[in-house]
């Protein structure tokens, strides 16, 4: 599957949340908390293509995703993802550890899932900040955001490990 995504800074995200539901969206997850882990082989090997490996876990359930190289885009971060639920989250640690995968990076996150216009929209509390990711068809975000009046040079393609890393 191709990923199609960008995040903009959220103020309020009570506010974004209260402006999508007036635009007709449904809300698809209450708030919750994410837990998310990036690994990569000890050489780096994942990280030096640009590719990732997530584990992210919500209470019980959990899922393991593998993103590709960004693909060239000026506003837009694009890339193959593949992703799939894992019901037993520690042994897919076990197994990650076997084939000689390592935890690099740690982040949580409190979000929200809603969808708009064949547009999915999280509302992210992180320790860098609030954002608004939109995820879908590029002609479909850029015109939800001319609805929720958010001008395009609010918009960035950074992953939340760079956010974080740079907060």
């Amino acid at each position: 599957m191709l990923e199609i995504e960008v995040k903009v800074p959220a103020a309020d995200l009570s506010a974004a949340r209260a402006r999508l539901l007036e635009l007709g969206a449904v809300v698809l997850q209450e708030r919750h908390l994410e837990e998310n882990t990036l690994y990569d082989l000890r050489g780096g090997d994942l990280t030096r293509r640009r590719e990732a490996l997530r584990l992210r876990t919500r209470g019980k359930r959990a899922e393991l995703t593998f993103k590709g190289a960004p693909h060239r885009s000026r506003r837009f971060k694009i890339r193959r993802e593949f992703e799939t639920e894992v019901r037993k989250p520690k042994q897919a640690m076990k197994i990650l550890a076997a084939l000689g995968f390592v935890p690099v990076f740690a982040y949580s996150k409190h979000r929200s899932v809603l969808k708009v216009d064949r547009v999915r929209v999280c509302l992210d509390e992180t320790a860098a900040g609030n954002y608004l990711e939109f995820e879908g068809e590029r002609s479909r975000i850029t015109a939800l955001l001319r609805k929720l009046k958010i001008p395009a040079r609010m918009m960035t393609k950074k992953t939340y490990v760079e956010l974080l890393k740079k907060a």
